[in-house]
């Protein structure tokens, strides 16, 4: 039975048997040291954009989610009145940002925006384990949790020790799962995040989530500052039927 607000107990000794299975997604293995240059490229082209005059970008009344073609578009339920859309820089790369709309009337709102990261390798339409890209699609939000307490979550959040990084993890990369957020990828909605339970097969991967970021690229999942994922959980309201649209630039606008 799900309790929407409530904090689920789960056994420690049961969910530790299948932590490496569940965190094979959204982890890192010391390889991917963050990339400092190609922020700062961004920063100074945006300064540049600015200095010239450039018009700002509006940021409400806005009649659908920006920068997402008509196929991805349409997957947005109807209902729903809360939008993560992670922009991904590139097919190939694993910076990101990420940006939280809600919907007043018959239009859309920009909350906030935050630099993220996603897979290491990038984006794919395909997604399979270990393939260290995040999948491009619409998701549905329904499930948090972590080692955190429950910060105010609106979305049903359990607390559990056993979702915490391995400690033979970089120590950069200990704190990524303190607060999660399930992406509705290949999981059963209305469990613990790392539930391990792949309904679409193993080789299908799973365990993608919004997590807390460490500087550089994940398995799969998106990393944003533990700010960002504090404004996502109080926001995120399943009453609100909330989605994640995510991929790379050029795959979110066709």
């Amino acid at each position: 039975m799900r309790i929407a607000g409530a904090v689920r107990v789960v056994a420690s000794a049961a969910a530790c048997g299948v932590l490496l299975t569940t965190l094979t997604s959204c982890g890192g293995d010391g390889n991917d040291g963050a990339k400092k240059s190609g922020a700062a490229k961004r920063s100074a082209a945006a300064k540049g954009h600015a200095a010239k005059g450039h018009a700002e970008p509006p940021t409400t009344g806005l009649k659908r989610i920006p920068d997402v073609g008509d196929r991805l578009q349409s997957q947005i339920p109807a209902d729903s009145r809360q939008v993560v859309a992670v922009y991904g820089a590139g097919k190939n790369s694993a910076d990101s940002t990420v940006v939280l709309y809600t919907k007043s009337g018959s239009t859309w709102d920009k909350v906030a925006g935050w630099k993220g990261h996603n897979g290491k390798k990038g984006w794919t339409a395909d997604h399979h384990e270990n393939d260290k890209r995040s999948p491009v699609g619409v998701f549905t939000l329904s499930d948090a949790g972590g080692v955190l307490a429950d910060p105010g979550a609106r979305l049903p959040y359990t607390r559990t020790p056993s979702i915490q990084a391995p400690h033979y993890w970089p120590q950069t990369h200990w704190h990524d799962f303190d607060y999660v957020i399930a992406i509705d990828y290949n999981r059963v909605k209305g469990t613990p995040p790392n539930d391990p339970t792949r309904p679409r097969g193993q080789t299908k991967g799973g365990s993608i989530w919004l997590h807390m970021d460490h500087g550089s690229g994940t398995s799969a999942c998106v990393s944003v500052s533990k700010e960002a994922m504090e404004k996502l959980l109080r926001t995120l309201d399943p009453k609100q039927h909330p989605v994640v649209v995510m991929g790379d630039r050029a795959s979110l606008r066709a």
